[in-house]
């Protein structure tokens, strides 16, 4: 038992017998052999754990509703309705929380204008040119020295977190500017408007109930653990429960101790003073659960707002842990954020397969060997796909159980940290796959029946199921699930460090209907009616102004496959407010022409092109989606088993590899020039990895009685072959060396962002495609046999033209059919609609990139 006096905490009793483990529930679906590689990897310090000798006997109790835990001298209220709480009737002027945890805030101190400019410098290592919000500084401001971290950088990142809370997100506008952006959108001028209006109630709710977005997007300073000079407060939004009380380590697992008192609003608090020496009641590094007596029994969960959990190897469940380290141990940023950059070149990577090793990489690992390929490779900006803590790893983290927590299987937080401040310093901008579109049913480890019901923090019934994902729909008019997850994408950004967003699944959470089943014809009725959710927009609304109000230079983007109008355009003048669209089609469009021997040019460059005026898109060839099993990337659909024997340099080689060489550089470049204002690529896929992505799973035998073979858990399928792209007598060198000099090409010309943009050629005859981008002509040649000499293009600028790219360099694994020193001067000769002109030879199935030559202007150093 715990003792407190006059707020001081004695040593517990040990007890003398613990509840059983009977009632476990868990998913028949997952798999016991995913258990946290990286709680068994030897290169893991596991400082939190450090000097805490946990228990080996310990263990999470999870009762059944027949071991009810009651509380000596504790009614216990066996009322279990749950009442959704909106708006108008919640909210209160306590905020729905004491009045206390105005202890719990940092004071903020007065800025100089100084500082805030510093906060706004540049990088030491500049990536690209500046948006239109970025502020030119004077001289000397966020200069850095050529080694180390200048005294500049460290007032930046020290001053970042207060001046953040010194900013006020802007109120909103009058949402009108969308009807002149697109006429056609004033026939639905009714439930336009009518979404505007629930975003501005509720952002003049929370700006009157809980003091603006900026601090109601600190929940985290609410719920969960918080510290204080004299203790820890615990708070947990669990309105369905009827008892609960806080057990771990601390206190022997014994529900007695430290008993959970409830508010009106369904929030459970308890206060945990410190121990007699002054040291926190709860020890950093100990496991930690919320138990509850519910309406379906008695419930071990870990707590909603966890910052880190473990899997101890061999167990199923997941456990919570309290982390806290000791100011030594934290992690220290010593590294500005990089510029926005005026396009964005995206290596879409997954930390955990990050290794040419059949094992779990880990954060460590990934930071030193696998950035310093990004940033050669010439990309400016790394996506890192499952860093929310997720139970089943094959679910490639889209099945989040601890939306706070980093996951465990890679590292600790502070090496996570470490990991961007790296990107950092190499002027790489760090974006995290974000889930708020859905979470993972898993109730041992997750949110599914937090609190014993299936409402809580998700629609009820079927709308908070999807029957696809098997997983949990959030039911975004609720206010705390707003709180939650908007101080969830406040967190990633002010804890970690990350740049910005890609918001996964979001067709899915603008409409009733999960985009399943439906084809999305471009008819604004299909986005405009009762099948949209207007709750789940007006909450995408919010974070977009969450985000872009407090990180002016944070980037939004939303996997959208529904072309939702006005999705790109900035909330104060009626539209969503992502900065990009995620160009979903251009890679269905690919695998449909690979299919097919007969390709049109005219259905390429529309595909490429169609897309919303003033709407930005990241575009990609592929990304991870081709790339697991049961799928094909670009490279398997065009070389198939033939890569397996072929791609020794040594060995001669077949038409079907000279082929899908060819068309793997032409099909990136082309997607890459006219496809939108940023690219993306999944790692490996850049040199036509020669492997599918299978995660280790075991041998499965479903209820309906199916049987599902595994792979033995094996790690084989799950890592990235670095080393054959590495290998100079291998083929795929080739392909990895075109990648690079394609980025580098956009870095040093900034084609995909370029004003002037123009589609000169689309002959169906020839098989050509030319275009224009800024000073820059494309020519593709697509025909498999045709080559054409003294070959017309047509062109805006009159002089010198020379070669920066061409895909048919022998260092790409091309044949050297084009002269790189060769000029090309252009006449007064019109063609294809443009006022001037110059002959090429174009040999089939290449792409080559012609530039006006200036004194700045010069090819890329290969």
């Amino acid at each position: 038992m715990v003792y407190t006096l006059y707020g001081v905490r004695w040593p517990t009793v040990p007890l003398v017998g613990r509840l059983g483990c009977r009632g476990s529930r868990f998913l028949s679906h997952r798999r016991n052999a995913h258990f946290s590689f990286c709680l068994r990897n030897q290169s893991h310090s596991w400082k939190i754990l450090a000097g805490k000798s946990l228990e080996s006997g310990s263990q999470s109790s999870i009762a059944t509703s027949s071991e009810k835990v009651l509380v000596p001298g504790t009614e216990i209220d066996d009322s279990s309705s749950r009442e959704e709480l909106k708006v108008p009737e919640i909210l209160s002027d306590d905020s729905q929380i004491s009045d206390d945890v105005g202890s719990l805030a940092v004071e903020n101190e007065i800025k100089t204008e100084e500082e805030i400019l510093i906060r706004l410098s540049s990088s030491s290592e500049a990536t690209g040119g500046e948006d239109s919000a970025s502020v030119q500084l004077p001289d000397g401001y966020g200069e850095t020295e050529e080694e180390g971290t200048s005294d500049a950088s460290f007032k930046t990142i020290r001053n970042e977190f207060a001046i953040i809370r010194e900013s006020v997100v802007p109120p909103p506008g009058i949402g009108q500017r969308i009807y002149e952006i697109d006429p056609f959108l004033n026939n639905h001028r009714g439930h336009l408007d009518y979404r505007y209006d629930q975003y501005k109630r509720l952002r003049e709710a929370i700006d009157k109930y809980e003091g603006g977005l900026e601090k109601f997007s600190r929940g985290y300073e609410k719920f969960g653990f918080t510290r204080s000079e004299n203790g820890i407060t615990y708070r947990e939004w669990a309105p369905g429960a009827k008892w609960a009380t806080l057990i771990g380590d601390f206190n022997n697992w014994n529900p007695n101790a430290d008993t959970m008192t409830r508010n009106e609003f369904g929030v459970w608090e308890v206060f945990l003073p410190n121990n007699a020496d002054g040291s926190p009641a709860t020890p950093h590094g100990s496991k930690i659960k919320i138990r509850m007596e519910t309406p379906s029994g008695i419930k071990d969960s870990i707590p909603a707002w966890i910052k880190f959990s473990v899997q101890d190897p061999g167990k199923i469940p997941y456990n919570g842990i309290y982390y806290d380290p000791p100011e030594e141990e934290k992690y220290v940023f010593k590294h500005p954020r990089p510029n926005k950059p005026k396009s964005l070149r995206i290596y879409e990577s997954h930390v955990g397969m990050s290794s040419p090793e059949p094992i779990i990489n880990t954060y460590a690992g990934f930071r030193d060997d696998v950035l310093p390929r990004i940033k050669k490779l010439g990309y400016n900006a790394v996506q890192i796909m499952a860093i929310q803590e997720h139970s089943y790893y094959a679910s490639f983290g889209y099945h989040v159980t601890n939306f706070f927590a980093p996951s465990s299987r890679f590292g600790t937080p502070e090496e996570l940290k470490s990991l961007i401040d790296k990107a950092h310093e190499l002027g790489l901008l760090v974006l995290m796959d974000i889930v708020h579109s859905h979470a993972s049913n898993n109730t041992l480890d997750g949110l599914n029946m937090f609190d014993g019901t299936d409402a809580c923090y998700f629609h009820s019934g079927a709308r908070g199921y999807h029957w696809i994902w098997d997983s949990r729909l959030f039911n975004y008019g609720h206010w705390e699930v707003l709180r939650f997850l908007l101080s969830n994408a406040r967190w990633w950004l002010d804890e970690y460090k990350f740049d910005g967003f890609r918001f996964d699944g979001v067709t899915s959470m603008m409409y009733t209907h999960h985009g399943l089943e439906v084809a999305f014809t471009g008819n604004y009725n299909e986005y405009f009616g009762v099948a949209t959710d207007v709750d789940a927009v007006a909450y995408l609304m919010l974070v977009n102004d969450l985000i872009h109000g407090l990180f002016p230079n944070a980037i939004t983007i939303g996997e959208d496959v529904s072309g939702m109008p006005t999705f790109c355009i900035p909330v104060h003048d009626g539209g969503v407010g992502f900065d990009y669209r995620l160009h979903m089609a251009v890679a269905d469009k690919w695998v449909e022409i690979l299919k097919d021997e007969h390709w049109k040019m005219g259905d390429i460059v529309h595909s490429l092109t169609n897309r919303r005026w003033l709407e930005k898109c990241v575009v990609y060839a592929e990304s991870h989606d081709q790339a697991l099993v049961g799928d094909k990337t670009i490279a398997f659909w065009l070389m198939d088993k033939d890569m397996y024997d072929c791609m020794a340099l040594d060995t001669p080689s077949t038409p079907i590899i000279d082929r899908g060489i060819a068309l793997h550089k032409m099909i990136r470049l082309v997607t890459m020039g006219l496809g939108g204002e940023g690219y993306l690529n999944f790692m490996g896929n850049e040199f036509g990895h020669s492997e599918w992505i299978d995660f280790p799973r075991s041998d499965q035998l479903l209820p309906d009685g199916r049987f599902i073979p595994g792979n033995g858990n094996s790690y084989d399928k799950c890592r990235r072959r670095f080393d054959l792209a590495d290998a100079d007598y291998l083929r795929y060198n080739g392909l990895q060396e075109f990648d690079r000099a394609m980025q580098h090409l956009e870095e040093k010309h900034g084609f995909m962002t370029s004003e002037h943009q123009y589609i000169s050629r689309k002959h169906e005859g020839d098989k050509v495609i030319v275009f224009e981008r800024g000073e820059m002509i494309f020519v593709f040649n697509f025909h498999w046999t045709n080559s054409y000499s003294d070959y017309r293009v047509g062109c805006l600028n009159p002089g010198k033209y020379k070669v920066v790219l061409d895909s048919d360099d022998p260092l790409f694994g091309g044949f050297g059919r084009i002269s790189r020193t060769a000029e090309y001067f252009t006449s007064e000769w019109g063609h294809d609609d443009r006022p001037r002109s110059f002959l090429i030879y174009a040999p089939s199935r290449t792409a080559v990139v012609y530039a006006l030559e200036r004194n700045e202007v010069e090819a890329v150093d290969i």
